[in-house]
């Protein structure tokens, strides 16, 4: 593994992170989280079927793909606990996400420009590739946790919903959107704690998520020495008395 360079795994772990971010925005913003089907036995008239968003919310009749009521303040009068749940829990996820993909092109950026050799002076603020890399895993992997649970809790509230009710509630495309999202997040963490614990085996401290000290030029070089000088230190001046007559 090239892990003095960019690296395959994490640009692949860049593309999977931006995909899952635009997955969990087209959850957010599509108003099909959940179906309540309307029946009606009157043979002049069609069925209704609802579609429940996170912030609106939209009534359409069977052949028709306008919304007969259209409601843009549902998010304000949310009744349903689980869909009120995940207006706070996807955009927390989100900007998560977000921040994890900041880091790792840092990290990238870093890998590409940055010379071998760190400056002295700022080693002791400088956060490396394998900080950044190791850092934005965690943050991807909490957001797959935010993501992820109040997702799959819908299914089971949509059941729920209909023993409580009648069984009229079906959940939409964007539970799926969601919890795929959310599988690629965590594809994107494992891909790049794969990256550093592949790469922190190399004696350099370039592995290391932080520098504890200010590394000298000569961590990265050893310069070669004699047996002169490995045994100088240990080399006692005895003096020499001498006796005249």
């Amino acid at each position: 593994m090239g892990c003095r360079d960019v690296h395959a795994a994490t640009v692949l772990a860049f593309l999977s992170g931006t995909a899952s971010v635009a997955g969990l925005l087209a959850a957010v913003l599509l108003p099909n989280w959940r179906q309540m089907r309307l029946y009606t036995f009157n043979k002049n008239e069609r069925n209704v079927t609802v579609y429940t968003g996170l912030w609106i919310k939209c009534a359409r009749i069977d052949g028709s793909r306008d919304c007969v009521i259209y409601d843009p303040q549902w998010y304000t009068a949310v009744d349903q606990l689980d869909l009120r749940v995940l207006q706070f829990a996807l955009p927390l996820s989100m900007f998560t996400a977000v921040s994890a993909l900041f880091l790792c092109l840092i990290g990238m950026c870093n890998t590409a420009f940055v010379s071998s050799v760190p400056n002295v002076k700022l080693a002791k603020c400088l956060v490396n590739s394998a900080g950044c890399h190791l850092v934005a895993g965690l943050l991807f992997l909490l957001a797959c946790a935010i993501c992820l649970t109040p997702s799959v809790w819908v299914i089971f509230y949509n059941n729920y919903l209909n023993r409580k009710y009648e069984p009229v509630f079906s959940f939409d495309i964007s539970v799926f959107i969601a919890i795929a999202s959310a599988g690629g997040l965590f594809f994107t963490s494992v891909l790049l704690f794969l990256w550093y614990c592949a790469c922190k085996s190399l004696p350099s401290p370039f592995w290391q998520p932080l520098y504890l000290h200010a590394p000298s030029m000569h961590s990265y070089a050893s310069q070669p020495y004699s047996a002169r000088s490995r045994l100088s230190a240990i080399e006692i001046d005895i003096p020499v008395v001498t006796h005249t007559s």
